[in-house]
């Protein structure tokens, strides 16, 4: 099985990112798409995440009407911060018969030299980037394992979500409503 690995904070996810997966689902020759929720990011600043066991039930409602998306919290487990080398590592030892791609934005391509191992991920997994503004990717540079997919972008980010919810403001339609229902519920991101 072709199982793509959507790697991410999910602070919270939302509808941006649900698009985006589905996409590639479509357009990548995938067969399942995993949500690998990440408790920290070593290139990001963690002071404003919620909790990863907050932000994993938030992907789970999220997707949960999605028999072809999973959640993972495979990094839960694993040494903190979480490398995607080491998390590919693990889950090629745990699951020998599944073939595992990495979804990323086009961003975090060209941040990938800054990534540990980077080029162990290029040597044995395949990547599939989708392009977001000012992220441009020449195609003819690119890798054989790497591929490019145009998926439909949404001008929609987790900051601003918090932002929205720390101001009192709708986020209804940026997110699924069972998402908003458990932000509102529990006073997420209020603070």
């Amino acid at each position: 099985m072709n199982i793509g690995l959507y790697f991410g904070s999910f602070n919270p996810i939302h509808t941006g990112h649900l698009i985006i997966a589905n996409h590639i689902l479509d357009y990548a020759d995938l067969d399942k798409i995993w949500f690998v929720v990440s408790p920290h990011n070593p290139l990001k600043e963690s002071h404003t995440l919620l909790n990863e066991y907050d932000r994993l039930h938030l992907a789970e409602l999220a997707i949960r009407n999605n028999p072809k998306f999973r959640v993972s919290n495979v990094e839960f487990h694993l040494p903190k911060p979480s490398y995607t080398i080491d998390t590919l590592t693990y889950l090629s030892e745990k699951f020998p018969l599944e073939k595992f791609t990495v979804i990323m934005g086009s961003d975090s391509y060209q941040n990938l030299p800054r990534w540990k191992n980077y080029t162990r991920i290029l040597e044995y997994y395949r990547i599939v980037v989708y392009e977001r503004p000012g992220f441009g990717v020449d195609p003819a540079a690119l890798p054989p394992n790497v591929t490019v997919v145009q998926a439909p972008l949404l001008e929609i980010s987790s900051t601003h979500i918090r932002k929205q919810v720390r101001e009192g403001r709708s986020i209804r339609y940026l997110v699924p409503d069972a998402v908003q229902e458990c932000i509102l519920e529990n006073r997420y991101y209020a603070r």
